[in-house]
């Protein structure tokens, strides 16, 4: 008896320990199996998951600009800059560092107006793919403006963005942050935004960062025109370029389909009749024919029958 108890003291530590490395083993491992397999959570309403990989290289290919030329000399603004570049890349003119407008290249050339500073103006461009990766900067065009009004009109205004181009979905609102600066209050806005509704007219009593916003109705791509002038008549100009993203769609062609069905439709219908009619006047002037020819028949035997 002394054995048995002696025995079961001496091994009741070493079993009392397995048990608890036993259930531990058996409670906890279920758990770590159980926190590995956990699915993943599926997006939250109103979240979106985006992944994109940027497969094409930035723009090799410099813009370059043709006219104005060196030490060109001007009394007016804004002034016409012309140039070759890229198709399909979008030019943004830049004029002492500081974006003056953004226009596509077409044709392999672009164009555009672009306000100028008083003084000496150093004007660049630089091209930008859909991605929006700049390329080579282009020569620089160094011309020299002369403000005839400055003196009885007053400071020099100035408009100009941080972006030459910006899009938003077909029905969404694009807005546009400017920068507006010299001159003197109250400022009229005219804007252009090329997609043929009328141009807006906007009043700004003060300089500063101003937004202005527009809501497209088909997708596409449009040049909007922006001029500014202050209190005093002195103007600024601005021309960028407005992406409205979404499905293009075109009335024109359902029109021009409507209208040639409806031209095939009337076209068919003075068909139809004369086919109709083709009938009974080949018919009625078959009979009239065989009934001259009867008559002059009846006309010949009579005579010959008189001889």
């Amino acid at each position: 008896m002394i054995n048995k108890i002696r025995f079961s003291a001496q091994w009741a530590l070493p079993v009392t320990i397995g048990t608890f490395l036993l259930a531990l083993f058996v409670f906890v491992q279920p758990t770590f199996a159980t926190i590995n397999q956990l699915p993943i959570p599926d997006p939250k309403p109103g979240s979106y998951g985006l992944e994109a990989t940027k497969l094409q290289a930035p723009p090799t290919d410099a813009a370059t600009i043709t006219t104005p030329g060196n030490g060109a000399s001007f009394t007016t603004s804004p002034t016409t800059v012309n140039g070759i570049c890229t198709t399909g890349l979008l030019v943004q003119a830049y004029d002492n560092g500081v974006m003056g407008g953004s226009v596509n290249c077409t044709s392999g050339s672009f164009t555009m107006q672009i306000s100028l500073f008083a003084g000496t103006n150093e004007l660049s461009a630089i091209v930008y793919d859909d991605l929006e990766q700049a390329g080579p900067a282009s020569n620089i065009a160094t011309v020299t403006y002369t403000d005839t009004h400055f003196t009885a009109f007053g400071a020099l205004v100035t408009l100009t963005s941080s972006y030459g181009r910006r899009s938003a979905p077909a029905g969404s609102e694009l807005s546009w942050p400017l920068q507006l600066s010299g001159g003197a209050g109250p400022y009229a806005f005219s804007i252009d935004w090329g997609d043929g509704t009328p141009s807006e007219l906007k009043s700004q009593s003060l300089a500063g960062l101003i937004t202005i916003a527009h809501t497209y109705k088909k997708a596409g791509i449009y040049q909007v025109n922006i001029k500014v002038t202050d209190v005093n008549g002195v103007s600024a100009f601005l021309q960028v370029v407005a992406v409205s993203s979404g499905q293009v769609d075109s009335t024109a062609a359902p029109t021009d389909k409507t209208d040639t069905t409806a031209a095939t439709k009337i076209l068919w219908i003075p068909a139809v009749i004369a086919l109709v009619l083709l009938v009974p006047t080949y018919w009625l002037g078959r009979r009239s024919q065989i009934v001259s020819l009867r008559s002059k028949m009846l006309k010949e035997r009579d005579s010959f029958e008189e001889k």
